[in-house]
């Protein structure tokens, strides 16, 4: 069976994985994937992801999430733009998420990034998911 949302299917195995404080989870491996976990370690939200290859060409990555105080840094990981409503936006809309203290992902022609620094690109584009 294939998988309809890969994106949001790695995000719900973040959420579900800090409610129960697990220390490491674990998410098939993709280009879009490795560009968003980039992001969200870049800005603080995960300690770090690691490749982990299978003998049948397969590969996972095995993401180390990040706690403080014991409580899990990520507070909230939403998917915005969705397989059945993708929803995009100009430079001059990328919405700011909890005041600017939170962070929304982007896909941008120049590459996955997050919300300052698409403005600062000066490009708007696919409204991947929000963190805070």
């Amino acid at each position: 069976m294939t998988m309809t949302d890969p994106l949001g299917d790695m995000l719900t195995r973040i959420r579900n994985a800090q409610m129960r404080r697990k220390s490491k989870v674990n998410t098939p491996a993709s280009k879009l994937r490795a560009n968003v976990l980039d992001v969200l370690k870049s800005e603080g939200y995960i300690r770090g992801y690691a490749a982990v290859e299978f003998d049948a060409g397969k590969s996972e990555f095995e993401i180390e999430l990040k706690y403080y105080d014991g409580e899990p840094v990520i507070k909230e990981i939403h998917r915005v733009s969705k397989p059945g409503r993708r929803v995009y936006t100009s430079v001059g809309n990328i919405p700011r998420v909890a005041n600017g203290l939170g962070v929304t992902i982007l896909s941008t022609p120049k590459g996955v990034m997050a919300d300052h620094t698409a403005r600062d690109e000066n490009v708007g584009g696919e409204v991947l998911c929000r963190v805070f």
